[in-house]
């Protein structure tokens, strides 16, 4: 018994080194970390400044890693949510794959917080103005600018179609000496002591280096790893229901419950 708990240390050990050198090396354009850095509401309100050049926004609310609705009614994860004092919503994520921030993928995103910002029965004035911000590793868009804004328009005029919500995108690839530029010069940065932002510096070090900080981003790690085994769990015992295998062994293969594969099961497409 005392050799297999020892080996379960030894493992446990490993294993929290492992994270500790993860965390040293994780930067702003990780998305879990860049969702713990700014859940903050300062950080948040202070990267919407830079990114909309407008020095009076107030964050109100700012959840990191949220999850909403999507419109069949399964969660998806935001890296950060935010809502400003006059009720102007803000989904940002970071993309370091031009696939994660495609056209459509903009549009589904914008679509998400127009059914689930609303209550139901309210009228369409009461839709929020919603801006879907994407911080991308590559130039996406592809014609070398550091920003870009994306407007529905009137074709025939000219004219902005003012149903007032925005797609913006953000080029991290040019890190010039604009107060955008040095955002995202931040954003690669694994030394905070390397950063030009305080605001940011001192909140990468918190994470980084002290003790309760390191502390939080372990048991996030932790508890992405749960998240990944569940749904790999999930995957596995949905294959297993395709394959008309029964309840109690797809329950037993893929380590979850007899009421969670029947759940599966109802929710399985026809």
């Amino acid at each position: 018994m005392s050799e297999r708990k020892s080996e379960q240390e030894l493992g446990f050990a490993q294993k929290h080194e492992e994270d500790l050198q993860r965390i040293r090396e994780f930067r702003l354009i990780d998305d879990d970390f860049m969702a713990a850095v700014f859940e903050d509401h300062a950080c948040a309100e202070f990267l919407l400044q830079i990114i909309l050049k407008r020095n009076d926004l107030v964050v109100r609310e700012v959840h990191g890693q949220y999850n909403i609705k999507n419109l069949q009614g399964r969660s998806v994860r935001l890296d950060i949510l935010a809502v400003d004092q006059d009720n102007r919503a803000y989904n940002i994520e970071v993309q370091r794959s031009d696939r994660g921030a495609s056209e459509k993928r903009a549009r589904y995103n914008s679509s998400l917080l127009d059914a689930n910002l609303t209550e139901s029965g309210s009228s369409y004035d009461a839709l929020n103005e919603t801006y879907v911000i994407f911080i991308t590793e590559n130039d996406v868009l592809r014609a070398g600018l550091p920003i870009y804004h994306i407007e529905r328009t009137v074709q025939e005029t000219g004219m902005v179609f003012n149903d007032r919500a925005h797609i913006i995108y953000v080029n991290s690839q040019i890190k010039d000496e604009t107060a955008l530029g040095k955002l995202m010069h931040d954003f690669f940065c694994t030394d905070s002591s390397k950063m030009y932002y305080p605001i940011l510096a001192n909140r990468v070090q918190y994470f980084k280096q002290d003790a309760k900080g390191v502390a939080t981003m372990c048991r996030a790690m932790e508890k992405m790893r749960d998240e990944t085994a569940h749904e790999t769990s999930i995957k596995n015992a949905m294959t297993m229901l395709e394959d008309g295998l029964p309840y109690e062994k797809v329950a037993k293969y893929a380590g979850l419950s007899i009421e969670e594969v029947k759940e599966l099961d109802a929710k399985k497409p026809a």
